[in-house]
Parts: structure tokens; sequence; C-alpha cells
């Protein structure tokens, strides 16, 4: 890839578990414009592989990222590296167990400005949700390139292993545009949006709103369902016959209720987890019903639709409106 003319790359160290799956993942950020894998933190000099997993050296498996920071920035890489590994898992990613599997976020020598942003990302982390990570956040003693074979591993073996799921790592460069959004929400909000959590019946914020206007997703800003289609089923959560566009949506089979198969929701856009949809709506608007957590949705009133940029879709809900005097 050709670096664009003036631009200062700058570098930080990640350590997740097995190099080859964190350094897959991270190759697939925008902007990020380079990766080594290696060991770092090692108490002994150019360690081998071998006396890495010995447990002799005290080493991490780590990657070095080389990155443009007018493209992407030092919180969104990191935001992006918590998202993916278990920060809560010590000596441990997924399968792979031992001291150089320990997650790591290393500083360079004299820069202060990534430590702030490493302890930043993790003290929110933790208030979010309500323990301490076990990341480990220190300065950059050393980091010596690992042997040949293990750099671009999966790059050169796409069937190789990898302990972080391959949809993750397909899907990245997408999450990397709400990554923040996605940080930034309220702990109920993102247990609903990004573990498929359900907020508790008729306590909820639009369950008994039928103020005109539009119900947007919460992260991405997009468009989802109308107050046209809006209805009481009495079941306490907001209730639709349709969405604004059947595009905005995507469709997943659900088996978390055992013995009773359901269709989740998700926003297509943002893949935010939104509801479920049943085939017990009313029969005169299509028999379908979309059960949505308020949690996921922003409700943008008819009159401010324009100033928030909605103004397309003004007309269908003013029709509605009419229609109901």
């Amino acid at each position: 890839m050709l670096e664009q003319a003036n631009t200062q790359l700058e570098s930080v160290y990640m350590a997740g578990g097995c190099f080859w799956g964190i350094e897959r993942y991270i190759q697939a950020i925008s902007g990020v414009r380079s990766t080594q894998v290696g060991y770092a933190q090692s108490t002994v000099e150019r360690p081998t592989y071998e006396q890495v997993c010995s447990g002799s050296t005290d080493a991490v498996e780590c990657v070095e990222v080389v990155y443009d920071p007018q493209m992407v920035s030092l919180r969104t890489l990191v935001l992006l590296f918590l998202d993916v590994i278990d920060p809560f898992s010590v000596d441990q990613q997924g399968n792979d167990k031992g001291r150089q599997y320990r997650s790591g976020l290393y500083w360079q020598p004299g820069n202060r400005a990534q430590e702030t942003e490493f302890t930043k990302a993790l003290s929110e982390l933790a208030d979010r949700e309500g323990t301490n990570p076990v990341v480990e956040v220190e300065e950059l003693r050393n980091f010596y390139a690992a042997e040949d074979d293990h750099q671009d591993y999966l790059l050169k073996h796409p069937g190789g292993y990898c302990h972080i799921p391959m949809e993750k790592i397909a899907g990245v460069s997408k999450r990397q545009h709400f990554i923040e959004q996605i940080w930034d929400l309220d702990p109920l909000a993102f247990q609903v949006t990004q573990r498929a959590a359900t907020e508790r019946p008729f306590e909820n914020a639009y369950d008994t709103n039928f103020r005109p206007g539009i119900y947007v997703d919460r992260i991405s800003g997009q468009p989802l369902f109308s107050s046209a289609d809006k209805f009481d089923a009495g079941c306490g959560w907001p209730s639709f016959s349709q969405p604004i566009d059947a595009t905005v949506l995507s469709e997943h089979q659900d088996f978390k209720l055992f013995g009773h198969p359901r269709t989740e929701v998700r926003s297509a856009l943002s893949d935010s987890h939104l509801g479920h949809v049943f085939a017990d709506g009313p029969a005169d608007t299509g028999g379908l019903r979309y059960c949505i957590n308020s949690a996921s949705l922003t409700f943008i009133p008819l009159e401010a639709m324009e100033e928030q940029g909605y103004g397309d879709y003004i007309k269908l809900v003013e029709q509605s409106a009419q229609g109901e005097h």
C-alpha cells in the first residue's frame, strides 16, 4: 500500500493472545499501514518462539502496529482492540493459555500520551462493566521481531488456527465507523445492542410514545421505523408493523430460548441488536410485529426532523399524523 506523502506515521504495541489472530484483525482496520508480530517485555534478549512458549522469558506475543493518525485515531485502535479480546481473562485468550498470551498495551518510551489513552479506555471499560480489566499497561521495554514463519501467518495460511472469529475480522472495518459511538453507550443500551439483552417491558422510553416522528438506530442514526407504523401490541415494548425500508434491517435465526425459535432483527448498518419480529401483528397491516427495544432506538419528533437531517422522511410522518384526525 502506498503511503501518503508527508504523513507522519505512528506506532503502537498490542498483545491479545496468539499474535497470528490479533495481527490479522488489526490488518483489516482502515488506516493501519503495516504490522509485525514479535515478543515484547522479554527478560531474554532476542528470544525464540520455543523459548517464549516455555515460559522462561516472561515475553508476551505482541503486534507492532504502524498506522496513519489522519485515517485512524489511537483511541479507535485501542477501542477496537478491547472490543475483540477478553480484557478480563488472565493469561488466556480463546483456547490459548499461558503467560505469553496475556493481554497488554505498551507505550513507547516517553510517550505518555499513549499511556493516558490506554488508561482512559480501560477506566471507561471498568465503569461500564463494574469490574477491572486485567490488560497489562506498561512502558515498552523491548520488542523483538518473531521468526519469518509467524509474520502475516493468516495471510499465508487463510485456513490456519485463529482464536478470533473470522466474522469479526471480516467486519472490523465496518465496526470501525461506529466503535466510538458504541463505547459511549450507557450500560443498558450497550447490553441490548451489543449483547442482545432485553430491556424490561413497560419500563422503557418508547413503549407508550405515539408522537409523530421517526425512530432511528441509536448508534448509526439510520432511520428504521416510522410512527406511521407503530401500534400498541400490549407486550410492553415498542411495536411496529413494518420498517421504513426492508433493507435497513437484517434477520437472523435465534435459538436462545429452548423450544422457542425466534427471528432476531438487527440494524443492517451498525449490526446492533434491535429485537425480534413475530407473525402475530395486525392482519390489515401485513400480520407482522416488530418488537423492538427502546434502548436500541432514538426517537426524532416530527418538529425536529428537518433540523436533524431527516427532512426526506417528513412527508411520510405528516401523512400519518393527518390521517389520525
